[in-house]
């Protein structure tokens, strides 16, 4: 058998796996983690909810909002407005949404 053929039947038999594979088929090969958020109970006995990124919230929507004004006091809570893009690291200027010099395109008037 020719070093040509030999290396046509390996490639013909790498295909054929590959195309068996999960991705090929359009299958997911890692599992979803689920998202949902946990019912717990503070050690006062309030109702909260945790999600699985360590964010959690109050149930009851008048102690949210309640608690959602004291965050706001805290200067890690001002670090970027939401919706702004731009400050990497910290560094440079944030662009607000509807900033007239932001996307203006080209100047040169071409």
């Amino acid at each position: 058998m020719s070093y040509f053929r030999r290396q046509g039947l390996a490639g013909i038999a790498i295909l054929s796996i590959a195309a068996a594979s999960p991705l090929a088929r359009g299958e997911d090969t890692a599992a979803v983690p689920d998202r949902t958020p946990l019912s717990a109970r503070t050690a006062g006995g309030d109702e909260v909810l945790l999600f699985p990124n360590g964010r959690w919230e109050y149930v009851n929507t008048a102690k949210a909002t309640e608690a959602k004004k004291v965050a706001d006091q805290f200067p890690e809570n001002k670090v970027r407005p939401e919706g702004a893009q731009g400050g990497l690291f910290g560094i440079g200027r944030y662009i607000m949404p509807g900033d007239k010099d932001y996307n203006r395109r080209s100047l040169s008037g071409k």
